[in-house]
This record gives structure tokens, C-alpha cells and sequence, in this order.
């Protein structure tokens, strides 16, 4: 189990949580090795490619890109049978870590549906102890072979804290708006003064960092090294809805 599981109130929450992943499974899906394929809805309808590994659960996602931004989206199965057969065990076959960003909706990205992805999101992608703590559920306790970190084009994370160091401020707002500044300042530092636009680099280097970060973690950094678990850092654009590997 994860160290950060603490026992007592917290670990039995977690643990109720962790035991929806292996309940029967129900005849409304087909299970697989990483993934959930929806039931049929007709003649037309083609199952998801199946995972198994990091690899397949990246094309996976890419095909879906791919199906977003030419709008030839699947007509996924989200309807009555599919939310019985999730809510009896769940199988995502990736976790995605995301900014809050309202025009960055993770399972539209992707055409994904239903049970099929472990979302996780934080302006800016940063990390504290509760956000690093989800992605290591996703890929300790559902077992996903693929996490991606996920930045995006024009952030207003990382916009918002490059205006902030630039007039030499914190943040004006009150709250906990300063802990975002702080967590995505190194990377708006490792840019500066280098060419090109400002705010896209921070946005790769920040992808970069967080990617860095998490590969500390005693959990997602031996999964990696043993070949269980795929990481990858991810770049999406506002203007055409492709997200494009890094």
C-alpha cells in the first residue's frame, strides 16, 4: 500500500475506495487488461483498442486526439448500462494529470468515456501532497500502465505567476493563490530570458518539472524503472484541440 495511506480514519476511506476496483465483474462490460470495453450500441460500433500496456494505452489516447479534432468522435456507450457496469469495478486504462482549465475537458480530449480514465487536475498542473497522492492511487491502486502529464496552450497558471514574479509580487490575491505561484515559479525561471514565447516554454518546462517530481515518488519511480508504468509528458493546443507528445 501506499506510505501516504495512513492508517486509521483516512486509510479506511481510501481503502473503500481502492476495493471498487476488484468487485465481480458484471455481464454489462467486457472486462480487459487496462480497460473497460463499453457495451455495443448498434451495428456501427467498433470496441476501444484494448491495453496492456503503456505503450497501447498511449495510442489509445492519441487515436482519440486524433477522432476529437477531426470530430469524427465514437459514440460512446455512456448510457444506463455502462454507469451500472463502472459502478460495480472500475478499470481505467490511464491516468491524466491536468491543469483546472475549463477548455481543457480530459475525457473530450480523448474520446473516452465511463470508467476509462483516472483524471486528476491542479491549476497548472502543480503538485502538493493531495495531488501527487491521486496520481500514485491511479497508478498504484487501479493499476493504469500510463500516466501523462498534461500542459496546455496560453495557461493562465503560468501566465498568472510569470505577471506575478515579473512586478515582483507574491500574489495580490488572498487564499492559497501564492502556493500556485510558488509551485510553478521554477519553471516560468527556467525560461526567462531564453527565445521563443515565454509562456508556451514555461508551459514545457513545467511539464518537465512536475514529470521530474513525480519520478522521486518511492511508488511511481520504481514502478517506471521496472517497465510497469509508463511516463509521458503531454502538450495541448487551444486553437486546434491536438495534443501532441513531448
Amino acid at each position: 500500500m501506499l506510505g501516504l495511506l495512513a492508517a486509521g480514519a483516512t486509510g479506511a476511506v481510501l481503502t473503500g475506495c481502492a476495493d471498487d476496483a476488484s468487485p465481480e465483474v458484471t455481464p454489462a462490460a467486457e472486462q480487459i487488461p487496462g480497460g473497460t470495453l463499453p457495451p455495443t450500441t448498434g451495428p456501427t460500433s467498433s470496441p476501444p483498442l484494448a491495453v496492456v500496456d503503456g505503450n497501447q494505452a498511449l495510442r489509445r489516447l492519441l487515436d482519440g486526439n486524433a477522432r476529437f479534432v477531426a470530430e469524427r468522435d465514437e459514440d460512446l456507450d455512456e448510457g444506463i448500462a455502462r454507469r451500472v457496469a463502472v459502478s460495480k469495478a472500475q478499470h481505467p486504462f490511464a491516468t491524466v494529470l491536468g491543469c483546472v482549465d475549463s477548455r481543457v475537458p480530459i475525457e473530450l480530449v480523448f474520446d473516452e468515456g465511463l470508467g476509462d480514465l483516472v483524471v486528476v487536475r491542479s491549476a497548472g498542473e502543480a503538485l502538493d501532497h493531495s495531488v501527487t497522492g491521486s496520481v500514485e492511487f491511479g497508478v498504484v491502486e487501479l493499476h493504469t500502465p500510463l500516466l501523462i502529464v498534461l500542459g496546455h496552450q496560453r495557461c493562465g497558471a503560468l501566465d498568472a505567476t510569470i505577471k506575478a514574479l515579473d512586478s515582483r509580487r507574491r500574489t495580490a490575491e488572498a487564499g492559497e493563490l501564492g502556493y500556485i505561484v510558488d509551485a510553478l515559479a521554477p519553471a516560468v525561471r527556467q525560461v526567462t530570458g531564453k527565445p521563443g514565447d515565454r509562456l508556451t516554454n514555461a508551459v514545457h518546462a513545467n511539464v518537465d518539472l512536475v514529470l521530474a517530481k513525480l519520478r522521486q515518488s518511492p511508488v511511481i519511480g520504481p514502478l517506471e524503472k521496472s517497465g510497469k508504468l509508463k511516463l509521458v509528458g503531454a502538450y495541448y493546443e487551444l486553437d486546434t484541440g491536438k495534443v501532441t507528445v513531448r
